[in-house]
């Protein structure tokens, strides 16, 4: 798959224009990702100097991006009609998701195997599997739709 990943607020803590601590093991993550031979592309609001130390910072822990801000490496603005911001990927993982940022592991074990938010909760109810956190209440959705 080829996967778009934001920098600031998902790989590391959100301390835009600074470069927050690592979220916990999203690099061993992301370096697992690439082992199993997907694309990953970073995906960021930072230009310039501030995207050259996110990437240098990547590169140091062992991550290198197939491409940065753009669907694959040799993409330019000029002379591309086919050029748009918006990117053609099979997963965004970013802290904006709807719902948050699952942790890393539940995030390589979505892509893994191919679990999507649905199952992810429901195990979570069922009490299933290690996604349940909180058994004494109901789920957040469970109470705002009025489900027993």
């Amino acid at each position: 798959m080829t996967i778009a990943v934001d920098f600031d607020g998902t790989i590391v803590e959100h301390r835009y224009p600074e470069i927050g601590e690592e979220k916990p093991f999203a690099v061993q993550t992301l370096r697992m990702l690439i082992a199993d031979h997907h694309r990953l592309i970073l995906w960021s609001v930072r230009e310039g100097k501030l995207l050259d130390d996110a990437i240098e910072w990547c590169r140091e822990r062992g991550i290198e991006f197939y491409a940065i801000n753009r669907d694959y490496p040799e993409e330019t603005e000029s002379g591309n009609e086919h050029y748009s911001r918006k990117i053609k990927v099979d997963i965004f993982i970013d802290d904006r998701n709807i719902g948050g940022l699952p942790d890393w592991g539940t995030i390589y074990s979505m892509i893994t195997h191919g679990t999507g938010w649905y199952q992810v909760i429901s195990e979570t109810v069922s009490g299933n599997n290690s996604y349940a956190t909180r058994r004494h209440r109901r789920p957040w959705w469970k109470r705002f739709l009025n489900i027993h």
